[in-house]
């Protein structure tokens, strides 16, 4: 059993290393970002509010309950002109007392509720938009970083190639000053030009270490100097704008709506059932001069003409914030269609000199290897040699850092269009 339990163990170590030393992928660092950025925490935040406000809305189409009480005394009451043979009527009390309660079912309002909870649901779709726009504006920073780490890891690969053409060509002339035919004086160009390159590695790991740093906070994970990042795959920008500043301009438009509707409603006369009951002196009889339950109910109309003063000033000014979004929505969507024209162009160019920077690679490659050959034959000087391995390695570079270029103008592009 323990050597089955120290199995389990190892297999579970294993696995978890495996995991480890998987490279980190793009749409894995998007996801992380957002996930560990602060911001994010408004996400439950807004439900949470939401949800309570239209829990307390739906409460109105509850019946409504009312406690309320009056003691009074007043200087003068009715009497009767003239007194009846036989009849004696009682004097209406000038001390009234009166304690009741009120049950109130609203009729009309339910329309209102049901409008109060759109608008309520139409907000918290506002604001949880409002809050994916800035958490979106990740994704442009994470791609400046990744890439980054990318073209660095490119410029790393690239001088290394650099460095072995020039321990190459170090072999050649070792082996030229064994025979006599070279100097050591070119064998120390060739380590000076050796130890350049070595410091070139230096200062590309350094900043690729503060790459990697700052992403590290981006997605709250460590990233070592040895960690890997995998590559994006080649992506075709669409033109299609999908951004959530989008779904941010209509949720504000549906807002305004719901607000002109309740606006609208609350100008109509308002329908609804009532119960009173309750002890009072007098009562219902006021010829009644004693304590006595009472109750009593029916239909009530309740209208606030008032409200049609300053409605049409109030619906005009619902309907110039509408046009200010759609304003806003117009301007945003041709500032976006102009991005991405550029970003167009932008990858376009870089796809045209990635063709002859391969063209001019297999050129370079060519030379440098003839270059090679006649080092070794004592045809050419170290510093000419030298010079067809530095056009090579440019010519290299070009490759690495357009090919990147690309890549990110491409994300970019996808990015801006938010597809």
């Amino acid at each position: 059993m323990k050597c089955y339990a120290y199995f389990l163990a190892a297999l579970c170590s294993m696995c978890l290393l495996t995991a480890d030393a998987q490279p980190l992928t793009l749409e894995e660092a998007y996801h992380l970002a957002v996930k560990n950025y602060p911001l994010v925490k408004q996400r439950d935040l807004i439900a949470k509010a939401g949800a309570y406000n239209i829990e307390n809305i739906s409460k109105g189409a509850l019946p409504q309950l009312y406690v309320g009480g009056y003691a009074t005394y007043q200087s003068e009451v009715t009497e009767f002109p003239a007194k009846l043979p036989n009849i004696n009527i009682a004097e209406i009390p000038k001390d009234q007392y009166k304690a009741y309660a009120e049950v109130t079912q609203p009729l009309t309002d339910l329309r209102l509720i049901r409008q109060k909870k759109d608008l309520q649901e139409a907000t918290t779709v506002y604001e949880r938009e409002s809050l994916e726009v800035e958490l979106y504006k990740l994704r442009e920073r994470v791609n400046g970083l990744y890439f980054g780490i990318l073209l660095a890891d490119e410029e790393l690969k690239q001088n290394g190639i650099t460095k072995n053409d020039i321990r190459s060509g170090m072999d050649k002339v070792k082996a030229a000053i064994a025979n006599g035919t070279d100097f050591n004086s070119s064998l120390d160009k060739l380590k000076a030009e050796l130890l350049h390159a070595e410091q070139r590695d230096t200062e590309i790991l350094s900043i690729r270490g503060a790459y990697l740093e700052m992403l590290a906070m981006f997605i709250n994970k460590p990233l070592p100097q040895e960690s890997a990042l995998q590559s994006p795959a080649p992506v075709v920008p669409v033109a299609e704008i999908n951004r959530p500043e989008i779904r941010a301009f209509d949720a504000g438009s549906r807002m305004i709506d719901m607000q002109s509707e309740i606006l609208r409603t609350n100008t109509k006369p308002k329908f609804s059932f009532f119960v009173q009951g309750g002890i009072g002196n007098p009562a219902l009889n006021m010829l009644l001069n004693e304590w006595k339950g009472f109750y009593y109910g029916g239909l009530r109309l309740n209208w606030s003409v008032s409200s049609l003063y300053t409605y049409k000033k109030d619906k005009l000014l619902l309907d110039l914030d509408k046009e200010t979004i759609a304003s806003r929505k117009e301007t945003f969507i041709w500032d976006t269609e102009l991005q991405l024209k550029q970003e167009s162009a932008e990858i376009s160019r870089l796809r045209q000199l990635l063709k002859s920077d391969e063209a001019i690679v297999t050129l370079r490659m060519a030379i440098k290897k003839a270059a090679s050959a006649q080092l070794e034959n004592g045809v050419i000087s170290v510093n000419d040699y030298l010079k067809e391995v530095t056009n090579e390695a440019l010519a290299r570079q070009n490759v690495s850092f357009h090919a990147i270029q690309l890549r990110l103008a491409e994300y970019n592009s996808k990015t801006t269009s938010g597809n």
